[in-house]
């Protein structure tokens, strides 16, 4: 089962990982360093012992290749992974002048009460987000997160270089390249990123008419992120091998400090005592050709027959 990579990283840093701080507080099990192989002939990696919204994912991803960093985007297509991050900046500008918003990560956990009035503070923030370009445009920015760093990297010299488009003609033309990376760390543009790059840069390998994916990521929320992360990069690998008539081949995932936040850890036991159903299938449109062209209904998982959901709080 390609599920069980996943399941023996969930295993072994609960075994062997190490209690420590983090910046959001809440406080870690942690190891550093471990890879995951998934051979993407056997099927799509996405996880069948909880249930993952997959069109999250698909939103994301497109988004990530528009070389967009507004969550406008991701709103108007029901994906609130970005939320907390937008609004955290709105509630410490001049503009807002709700209630007092300071750590309300920490304060949704203990007091229910205020989680209600930040959950409907979110709430009007986002709709206002979709509704509003101008505040939009002001709010729902990110910095130059992932797509801008794909997409639209900033030189010295003032232009910008493409980096998916520069992996997509080298795939054509020398695809034995050791040279085909593409990085999202750039140290320049970290302080006004709402966050610093997880999944920090990502290397192509092509072997035997098949495409591999190695992901280097420095900061892995095992049981929140991680799986969107296999599936977002198994998804990608499977766009850019259809567009250049290669097959997927695996897809590695290389974790620097891989951790299970400590009000996570119940929830990591409740999915290990689950059995993995068989693996899902990815279909993709035919008719699209270029990577940057498809939409969310191109994009199709089937034969998915996971387990329940099991909810767990985001640390901001």
């Amino acid at each position: 089962m390609l599920e069980d990579a996943y399941l023996n990283l969930e295993r072994y840093v609960l075994e062997h990982g190490h209690r420590k701080t983090d910046r959001t507080g809440t406080g870690t099990i942690s190891t550093f360093g471990y890879q995951m192989r998934f051979d993407l002939s056997q099927g799509f990696p996405l996880l069948t012992t909880k249930k993952v919204p997959f069109g999250l994912i698909k939103s994301e991803l497109l988004w990530f290749l528009h070389g967009d960093t507004n969550i406008q985007y991701l709103l108007k297509h029901h994906n609130h992974i970005w939320d907390e991050w937008a609004f955290k900046n709105f509630t410490e500008s001049n503009d807002y002048h709700g209630p007092d918003m300071t750590d309300f990560g920490r304060r949704c956990l203990v007091d229910e009460a205020f989680n209600k009035v930040y959950q409907q503070e979110k709430k009007v923030f986002c709709k206002r987000i979709v509704e509003d370009d101008t505040f939009a445009a002001k709010y729902g920015s990110l910095g130059n997160v992932y797509g801008a760093q794909w997409r639209a990297w900033k030189t010295s010299k003032g232009d910008t270089i493409d980096q998916i488009s520069n992996v997509l003609e080298t795939l054509r033309t020398h695809p034995d390249s050791r040279r085909m990376i593409v990085s999202a760390w750039n140290p320049e543009d970290i302080p006004g990123m709402a966050i610093p790059p997880c999944h920090t840069m990502f290397q192509f390998y092509v072997n035997d008419g098949k495409l591999s994916c190695q992901l280097y990521q420095r900061s892995a929320d095992i049981f929140l992120g991680v799986p969107f992360n296999i599936a977002s990069y198994a998804l990608l690998t499977n766009l850019i091998a259809k567009e250049v008539g290669l097959k997927p081949g695996d897809f590695v995932h290389t974790l620097g400090d891989a951790h299970i936040y400590s009000n996570h850890i119940e929830q990591v036991k409740t999915q290990l005592s689950r059995k993995p159903a068989e693996t899902p299938q990815l279909q993709l449109n035919p008719n699209k050709s270029s990577i940057f062209d498809y939409d969310m209904d191109d994009i199709k998982i089937t034969n998915y027959h996971p387990a329940p959901a099991i909810k767990a709080p985001v640390a901001v």
